[in-house]
């Protein structure tokens, strides 16, 4: 019990461990769905958007199945520890989140479509957990790159909120911070459940749909 109340709040700086300076080694074989390169530099027409929703395996499916998304990458965000493992991550004392970097074409797959899957494909009231998975790294969040991104990903907070208060569930807990430095996760992680379609996957449709502007409900063709 004491394990897993330390586990669900973000660690003071005396607690925070102290990572390391060099990057972590990613080999950079190209996206197993995607045939794209994980890595920049990226297509000028794309834009860069990233999510937290839980255990990034099944997060990044999603994304990669959309019309638009140019790649897709399994890393680490949001918090203090530099270039962290996978298990300094799991040790809840890096402040860290479980992120899903969308590299995506906004004339193809709308940001706003993007906020979409965010809100439906997992609840966003847990706070520090997804379902079973209990923790910091699990907990909901938006990592904006532009002011544009921060007003889109506030208006469809609101317009969420009423569409889940008004099925009886929750606040929010997401968080929509500008993004900070994203650390790839080691290579296994990177589109899991391509590897291992059996694998583990906690998320599903949160029972409660988000309905996009009238400007954005569909993605313009192409």
């Amino acid at each position: 019990m004491l394990l897993r109340r330390h586990k669900t709040r973000i660690p003071d700086a005396a607690e925070t461990l102290p990572g390391r300076q060099e990057a972590m080694p990613v080999q950079d074989y190209g996206h197993v769905v995607l045939g794209t390169p994980l890595m920049p530099p990226f297509p000028p027409e794309c834009e860069r958007a990233m999510f937290g929703m839980g255990c990034f395996w099944g997060v990044e499916r999603f994304f990669w199945q959309m019309p638009g998304v140019h790649t897709t990458a399994a890393g680490y965000s949001g918090g203090a520890t530099p270039n962290p493992t996978y298990q300094e991550v799991c040790s809840g004392r890096t402040g860290h989140n479980e992120v899903v970097l969308v590299v995506h074409d906004p004339a193809k797959a709308p940001y706003e479509q993007l906020l979409k899957v965010f809100w439906e494909m997992h609840d966003p009231t847990q706070g520090m957990r997804q379902g079973n998975d209990v923790g910091t790294q699990y907990r909901s969040g938006i990592y904006v790159f532009s002011e544009a991104q921060r007003e889109s990903a506030e208006t469809s907070r609101d317009r969420y909120q009423e569409a889940l208060t008004a099925q009886g569930f929750a606040e929010i807990t997401t968080e929509i911070v500008d993004a900070g430095p994203f650390y790839y996760a080691e290579d296994y992680h990177q589109q899991y459940l391509a590897r291992n379609p059996g694998g583990y996957c906690n998320h599903g449709f949160c029972q409660v749909a988000y309905t996009p502007t009238a400007a954005s409900a569909e993605a313009p063709a192409g």
